[in-house]
Parts: C-alpha cells; sequence; structure tokens
C-alpha cells in the first residue's frame, strides 16, 4: 500500500516530467494526488515554483475546502483547488489528475468538433473523452457540480477554450493518458495545417475495433512508469527529495 511519502514521489515526478516536456505554462496548471487515507485530503503545487523546482517535501497537502494542512508558509492557486478538489470528492478512482494549458490541447479545444478519429492515437482516446464548457477562469466553487457531471465516468477531458485533463489510479496511469491525448491533439493540429480538404477520418469500423481492443483499466500504462523515472534520475534529479 502507498504511503503519503510514495505519492508525493510520484507527483513530485509528474510535475518534473510536465517540464521536461515543455508543458507547464509558467506556474499556471496543476497536478494533484490523493493522499491516502480515509479522511479526503490531497497534494498540489506551492504557488509560486517553477514544475522544474518542485521536490516531494514542496508539495502542499490541502483539504477539500482549500484548507492547508501542511505546516509552514503555503499558497496556493484558487483555480488548481476549484477544479482539482471537485474531481477528487466526486471521483474515489481519481488519485492523481493532471491539468495543463498546451498550445495544441488549446488549440483542439478551440475546435468545435473537438477530437477528431484522425490517428490511432485519437482512437484510444475518444471513448475515454468529455468535454467541459468554458465558464472562465475557474475560480468559482459552483463551477465543480457541472465539471463533475460533465465528466462522468470518463478519464480524459477537454476543457474548451482552455485546456486538457487526465486522472488515474496511478501516476502512469494519468500520465500515459494525457500523454495519448496531447499526442491526438497534436496530430490533428497538424493534419488540418494543409486543410480540411482531403482529410481522412479513420472508419467506423475501424474506430469500434480499437475501442473493444482498449476497454477497460489501462494498467499496461503502469509498465511505461520505472523508465520515466529513468529518465527522471538522469535528466532532472532531486524530485524524490
Amino acid at each position: 500500500m502507498q504511503t503519503e511519502w510514495d505519492v508525493r514521489v510520484a507527483l513530485a515526478a509528474l510535475y518534473r516530467l510536465t517540464a521536461y516536456h515543455g508543458y507547464n505554462d509558467v506556474i499556471f496548471t496543476h497536478i494533484s494526488a490523493r493522499v491516502p487515507g480515509d479522511e479526503v485530503a490531497f497534494l498540489i503545487n506551492p504557488y509560486g515554483l517553477f514544475f522544474h523546482e518542485i521536490t516531494a517535501s514542496s508539495l502542499v497537502k490541502i483539504d477539500l475546502d482549500g484548507n492547508v494542512l501542511s505546516p509552514g508558509e503555503h499558497r496556493i492557486n484558487k483555480a488548481g483547488f476549484v477544479i482539482h478538489s471537485a474531481i477528487h470528492a466526486a471521483r474515489p478512482d481519481a488519485h492523481f489528475i493532471i491539468h495543463l494549458h498546451t498550445e495544441y490541447g488549446i488549440a483542439v479545444a478551440a475546435q468545435a468538433e473537438g477530437l477528431l478519429p484522425l490517428s490511432q492515437h485519437s482512437l484510444v482516446v475518444r471513448p475515454r473523452l468529455a468535454y467541459h464548457d468554458f465558464e472562465g477562469i475557474a475560480v468559482n466553487l459552483d463551477e465543480r457540480e457541472r465539471l463533475v457531471a460533465d465528466l462522468g465516468d470518463k478519464s480524459l477531458m477537454i476543457l474548451r477554450n482552455h485546456g486538457t485533463l487526465a486522472l488515474g489510479p496511478t501516476a502512469a496511469q494519468a500520465w500515459v493518458g494525457m500523454h495519448y491525448l496531447e499526442q491526438s491533439c497534436r496530430q490533428q493540429v497538424h493534419a488540418l495545417s494543409a486543410g480540411r480538404g482531403g482529410l481522412l477520418l479513420a472508419p467506423q469500423d475501424a474506430q469500434a475495433v480499437v475501442e473493444r481492443q482498449t476497454r477497460g483499466p489501462a494498467t499496461v500504462w503502469d509498465n511505461a512508469w520505472p523508465g520515466y523515472l529513468r529518465l527522471l534520475d538522469a535528466r532532472l534529479p532531486g524530485y524524490d527529495s
């Protein structure tokens, strides 16, 4: 069973991976993790640190009301609290939640048709994908109910005009889910750069086949996690301190 320290290390690794891949938006996106235990509390980034600086010990523990439970002086971003507290409260399987503002993710979030069935990546993503309409910067507590309703039982989300979101029972499943979503958005932007004429959508039969092939828990994605940690140990060490 994971301890709080185990979760802190995994969450810090997610922040470092986000920085390594250039997915961070200065200090204005968020990744969170549920703290093991009966009471719902979660860990999130301290407001002001860049993602490549975040360590396991620097993460802030808060409750569902936004009260800081960690000792010392800490601040959090309210927009991060609103989005992440809503999902952690509603989805017990959401142990890790990643929310990004990337150029490709936002580009697709601004397209009326959403994510198209253009690639194998997108066919893996689409059955897992939900959408939430833009309501402004997410500081309104009332938005939480609508966000959770739109998410339903999905593990990936496009927040219209805003960005992308992934959740999972493990850091690996949340991260690889986000990887597939972000890659799908990147591929769509590149495909559409040549214009809509001649665009080839995947056949309906093939879409159904991929959905059947990838149905069920994404536990195979956990196999990638040790490799990601080796990458961080080589390129951005210190996340586990």
